[in-house]
């Protein structure tokens, strides 16, 4: 039987938002992100990362510089509160209008949101119910995914949250909630499960 998810976004979620990641190390979590997903651990929600990533398309570097930032992501997690997520899926790819100049990853992909590629294959590849699961999100991209694919849209405040709330960003988004940060983000998602 499907099963609801909590699909994440990295950055201004998960880790502090601080433009291009050169330096793995440069890779910091939020204070009360890892807790807030051993919580989600604790209540047996599939937990997983969703995340556009361009640096590849735009050449800044490549994609095994993405898997280092992400093998950092899951060991602070498991450092800080023997937190995981039950996997990762981003999107590398960028269209030459939008920027992408590496050929290996310029191009329009149904996997760069707010496109729902990354969702659906989740939910094929772990029996996920879209329509019971949530998209936690710092940009108007994350939330009109979780719209498209059917998913509960939660807006955090930390990374640009404030800047979607202020309209300096596509400002027509309309999060089904709103929250502080991540961890009010979780409070919010048990409750409406329970």
């Amino acid at each position: 039987m499907a099963k609801p998810a909590v699909f994440l976004d990295r950055d201004g979620v998960l880790n502090i938002e601080a433009g291009y990641l050169y330096r793995v190390e440069d890779l910091q979590l939020i204070p009360g992100a890892a807790q807030a997903v051993r919580r989600l651990n604790d209540q047996n929600l599939f937990c997983t990362l969703v995340s556009n990533q361009s640096g590849p398309a735009r050449s800044y570097y490549g994609a095994d510089h993405v898997d280092a930032l992400h093998r950092r992501l899951v060991q602070l997690l498991q450092i800080e509160a023997d937190a995981h997520l039950d996997a990762l899926y981003y999107c590398p790819f960028l269209s030459p209008e939008s920027g992408g100049i590496n050929p290996d990853f310029t191009r329009w992909s149904t996997w760069r949101k707010p496109n729902t590629g990354m969702l659906v294959a989740a939910a094929w590849e772990h029996d996920l119910d879209l329509r019971q699961s949530f998209m936690v999100g710092d940009k108007a991209t994350d939330v009109d995914m979780a719209h498209n694919a059917g998913c509960t849209g939660i807006l955090v405040q930390t990374g640009f949250g404030q800047d979607v709330l202020s309209g300096k960003y596509q400002h027509h988004t309309q999060p089904d909630f709103i929250a502080a940060d991540l961890s009010v983000a979780v409070d919010w998602i048990c409750g409406q499960l329970q």
